[in-house]
């Protein structure tokens, strides 16, 4: 092969190589069009979080494009969860976690009281693999209501639940069993709940067959009691440094939770 046979040979073989060695990428950077179309939503979306949030945008956004697609996503409506106890939870949860506080960190759970006590208003979702691992009875204080929670408080004695986000403490065993304490992290909110004692735990008065007779499950004198049946596998799962939210749509609460503010 002559000189100028080789250069024209040579000539040809370099596109061709040059093809073949970005041939992957090609194909790697290529996107389906509803793949592209969510990776859309997602940057829109992450460019909308608030500071705390876009420090751990990624993995927020890895989680779910938005909170309201992931309240579709898990039929949370159909289940009774509002989507203001939702998305006021999810945002109180990514906060704390971006603080640093949570050790049980992918476990969100979420008592809405927007729901009467006849309502299964105790949500616990996992957040990491997008499941709701329990929905079922929840109490609330014996002064706080019958059938709905209306009024709140964060006395000593007052036998009243107190609203906003818990971080779930060690368990023990004691006047009711198997048992797992709360520190709230709301001051003049919720932040006396170790000092009033206020734990979760199991009580034979949570349980449907009061809702039949009188309408509404019994009340507690504070704490978030539950089922006999689904008290301890819940309490193994939420313990140990998870996010507890006790929610209402009660204005004061809303306008004073200095968290819920920092969340947004």
């Amino acid at each position: 092969m002559n000189r100028n046979s080789l250069k024209k040979f040579y000539l040809f073989l370099f596109p061709v190589f040059i093809f073949l060695v970005h041939l992957p990428f090609v194909f790697a950077t290529a996107k389906p069009q509803s793949q592209q179309l969510i990776q859309n939503q997602t940057n829109k979306e992450t460019t909308q979080l608030p500071g705390y949030a876009k420090a751990i945008g990624d993995e927020f956004i890895a989680h779910a494009v938005s909170s309201n697609i992931m309240y579709d996503s898990l039929n949370l409506n159909t289940l009774g969860l509002s989507k203001q106890a939702f998305v006021n939870g999810v945002k109180g949860f990514y906060y704390l976690r971006s603080q640093g506080k949570l050790e049980n960190e992918n476990i969100l759970s979420i008592v809405d009281f927007s729901l009467p006590s006849s309502r299964k208003r105790l949500f616990v979702i996992d957040m990491e693999n997008f499941k709701v691992l329990f929905n079922t009875y929840v109490a609330h204080g014996r002064n706080s209501g019958k059938e709905y929670a209306v009024k709140f408080s964060n006395s000593p004695s007052s036998f009243k639940s107190s609203l906003g986000f818990y971080i779930t403490k060690e368990t023990y065993t004691g006047e009711h069993g198997f048992s797992l304490k709360l520190e709230g992290e709301e001051k003049g909110i919720n932040d006396n709940a170790l000092s009033r004692a206020i734990v979760i735990h199991c009580a034979d008065y949570v349980d449907e067959r009061f809702v039949k007779s009188q309408g509404y499950i019994g009340r507690s004198l504070g704490c978030p009691a539950l089922p006999e049946k689904y008290s301890k596998p819940i309490i193994q799962t939420i313990k140990n440094g998870s996010c507890f939210f006790m929610f209402s749509p009660n204005t004061k609460y809303l306008s004073h939770s200095r968290l819920l503010q920092s969340a947004s």
